[in-house]
């Protein structure tokens, strides 16, 4: 199920395969697999990636509610046993050079700690905190912070995906007034009020449900949508991004429950703040 998530949301086995850290070959066969077992093809596969079918879109959804359940299971199963594991949430983009300097300077300094990820999609920035899923969450600001404690690691300037053959595409920079008329990616219903307006400079819009990053540059490429990204990262080459002068920036932070004791915690916090400060 984790290997079918992740084609789903990449929507390409390739990248897929790179964020699971395997090859390609037994990934595709874990699918293939998986599709005998349903009984019905899960993607429509093409040169350049693949879609969901509606037997696919149907499993995805149930997909995601059986592996958040089994991590809670994981959670209380190793509090029970008193393993020394810490739980990280991490938001959409995993390669970003922050989490892999913090992740080499934990291990040289916490080496008997179980650290445990959770990549997460875009409809909950606390990574599945509230939820108790995660101890501690890397991602982006702002959402209700209710309850949590957040601290700051780095800001980035923030710009708009467009496509590369969009007229605005050439621009140096641009303003929010100035995508007015354009569909936005949205995502779905119940997702963080703060959030959600954060992405969408501030106002309502209207355009495609999106929950993943993947599903957010399709919607570029496909429909000409726009929204907002952070500057620095790599776009396929049919994309482009320009500054936006009037956004304020997006704040990288680690976030986890106030009511927290955890000792782990905190110097995962300290590390965290050495590595993203170089």
């Amino acid at each position: 199920m984790r290997y079918f998530v992740a084609v789903a949301e990449e929507l390409h086995f390739g990248r897929a395969a790179t964020r699971l850290h395997m090859s390609q070959p037994p990934l595709s066969r874990a699918i293939k697999q998986l599709e005998a077992d349903v009984g019905a093809p899960l993607f429509t596969r093409s040169p350049t990636g693949v879609t969901l079918t509606a037997v696919g879109s149907v499993l995805l959804d149930e997909a995601r509610a059986l592996l958040d359940h089994a991590d809670r299971v994981r959670v209380r199963v190793s509090a029970a046993a008193g393993v020394a594991t810490l739980t990280v949430g991490i938001l959409g983009d995993g390669t970003d050079p922050g989490v892999a300097r913090l992740a080499a300077a934990y291990r040289r300094s916490h080496p008997g700690i179980d650290i445990r990820v959770r990549d997460t999609d875009l409809t909950d920035p606390t990574c599945g905190l509230r939820a108790g899923l995660v101890d501690i969450a890397l991602t982006r600001a702002p959402f209700d912070e209710t309850s949590l404690t957040v601290r700051q690691l780095r800001s980035d300037p923030v710009g708009v995906v467009l496509r590369a053959d969009d007229p605005l595409a050439r621009r140096e920079r641009l303003r929010l007034a100035e995508l007015d008329d354009r569909r936005w990616f949205q995502f779905p219903q119940g997702t963080d009020p703060a959030w959600q307006s954060y992405w969408n400079g501030g106002r309502p819009r209207q355009g495609p449900v999106v929950r993943a990053v993947q599903e957010c540059l399709q919607a570029v490429l496909w429909n000409g949508t726009v929204g907002l990204a952070p500057l620095g990262h790599d776009l396929p080459a049919e994309l482009a991004v320009v500054p936006l002068i009037d956004m304020p920036p997006s704040r990288v932070v680690a976030v986890w429950n106030e009511s927290d004791t955890n000792p782990l915690i905190r110097s995962f916090i300290e590390t965290a703040t050495a590595a993203y400060r170089r």
